[in-house]
């Protein structure tokens, strides 16, 4: 068990009145952290150092961002071992997913320290003599970024390296699941040097979260947030946001669809099927849901797949010995699933492999011919619960992958990659993939969802648009003409 401090102002505090609150590990229900319950008052202390620090830090050269970003990536990186040990205690997930998480991270720092010199602006052309008017890029302030547990380091880095690599400070509210493993992330920043009110970190009870984040969106100097998490709460957030005109980029909620048409190699639709279902037990924002077959290879195919989840390793990861799944964030998961399942089977689907649980180690779980009147055909499982749904041709298979309210991510599988290309332009997805897996992520691409999977991009270049002002200023060169 580890006791937690937050960081405001370069301080480690507790919370008001020494108020704190419990994570306890999904498996066994030990206490795995005990971290401060922060209330309002505290939120708005860590806005107030944070505005207090951009007044020099938005003045800092990109140079200088840039090295702190490159040493940063370092300390995380030499965190491994804690991280591992710590996603573990939290969320129950492998250590082979929290060492991903941090080669991950460490490569969004490195690339956000790339970006310090690309906030960029221009000259645009002024029907005005002697008018050089521009465009230019500037930090928009305070960047609120609420981070979720299931790829905690990843995304915990997400919400606030952009924003300090385009001359912003930051506020991280950690996840009320993993409050440990985002103060790693703190911790590492800390190590790189960051001056004091740069990074702060605050962390709540999830009694609390409602309030804490309204006192933190609604302060002045807080000028965008940005969220990843459930449709849900995504949704609540915008409401806040729009509330007090604060710009959200938002990651929501997903129903990733893979499509295998009729001439895919299905050996690697397979492969790719398999790791965006089951990676981190199906707890990613882009973990495949549907998988969309033609059915003129649909029983060769699921039966290649039946054959590679049954065979995928399950266990507790604090053990030593390797697993592919360990356990899921809580029992809310195992009934959801388990509830899913059972409505699929008594209306039809068939079931390949796995089954209920009782407990957080839940198995590999595929289900064949699921229809639209299943609940699972549209619900979000975020567990390692896959359903198989059979098409008769290509339009059928666009049109199944479009039936849904959500738009992260996708997948096309085919060996005629321009019919592949053309099927993936045709999904209403922010993000697809020709013959890979819907759960894909590089620092430096636009990451983002359409529908109900939320709004706004982050990454790379279109990062720095969200996480910016975008002013016009003009100067006048010489003497200009007024009509009086």
């Amino acid at each position: 068990m580890s006791d937690l401090s937050m960081l405001i102002n370069g301080l480690k505090v507790t919370a008001e009145r020494g108020a704190t609150f419990e994570r306890r590990n999904p498996l066994d229900g030990t206490v795995a952290t005990r971290a401060p319950a922060a209330t309002a008052a505290d939120a708005v202390l860590a806005c107030e150092a944070a505005a207090e620090a951009f007044k020099a830090w938005s003045d800092t050269g990109p140079s200088t961002r840039r090295a702190l970003l490159l040493k940063a990536a370092d300390a995380l990186e030499a965190k491994t071992p804690a991280f591992i040990e710590a996603v573990a205690a939290e969320t129950g997930a492998t250590g082979m997913w929290a060492g991903f998480n941090v080669m991950l991270a460490a490569g969004m720092l490195r690339e956000a320290a790339a970006l310090t010199t690309q906030v960029a602006g221009e000259v645009i052309p002024s029907d005005v003599p002697g008018s050089l008017a521009m465009g230019v890029r500037q930090p928009a302030g305070v960047v609120l970024g609420i981070a979720p547990w299931n790829a905690p380091v990843i995304l915990g880095v997400r919400a606030i390296a952009t924003p300090l690599a385009c001359g912003n400070t930051v506020i991280l509210k950690g996840s009320e699941n993993c409050p440990r493993t985002h103060g790693l992330i703190i911790e590492a920043l800390q190590d790189a040097g960051f001056p004091p009110g740069v990074v702060n970190y605050v962390t709540n009870a999830p009694a609390d979260a409602g309030a804490v984040v309204e006192a933190m969106v609604a302060h002045p100097s807080v000028r965008r947030v940005n969220f990843t998490g459930s449709t849900k709460v995504g949704k609540i957030i915008a409401q806040t946001c729009a509330k007090y005109l604060k710009p959200a980029v938002l990651e929501l909620g997903g129903k990733a669809p893979l499509l295998v048409l009729d001439d895919a190699d299905l050996d690697d639709a397979v492969n790719g099927a398999a790791f965006g279902c089951f990676a981190n037990s199906g707890q990613i924002c882009m973990s495949t849901e549907r998988i969309i077959v033609d059915e003129k290879v649909a029983d060769p195919f699921v039966k290649k797949f039946g054959d590679k989840a049954r065979a995928l390793p399950l266990g507790d990861p604090r053990k030593p010995e390797p697993v592919v799944l360990g356990s899921v964030i809580g029992m809310t998961t195992v009934n959801h699933c388990n509830a899913l399942i059972d409505d699929a089977l008594a209306k039809g689907a068939r079931l390949v492999c796995g089954g209920k649980a009782d407990s957080t180690l839940m198995p590999a779980t595929v289900l064949d011919y699921v229809t639209p009147a299943m609940r699972i055909y549209h619900e979000e499982t975020f567990g390692p619960v896959k359903c198989v749904v059979r098409v008769k041709d290509t339009a059928e298979a666009i049109s199944c992958a479009n039936d849904n309210e959500y738009g992260l991510s996708a997948a096309v599988f085919g060996q005629d990659i321009a019919r592949a290309f053309n099927v993936a332009r045709k999904i209403d997805s922010g993000i697809c993939h020709v013959n890979g897996p819907t759960v894909h992520d590089e620092a430096q691409m636009p990451f983002g969802g359409v529908k109900g999977s939320g709004i706004g991009r982050f990454g790379g270049r279109a990062g720095v648009a969200e996480f910016t002002e975008l002013r016009w200023i003009t100067v006048q060169t010489k003497p200009r003409q007024y009509p009086f």
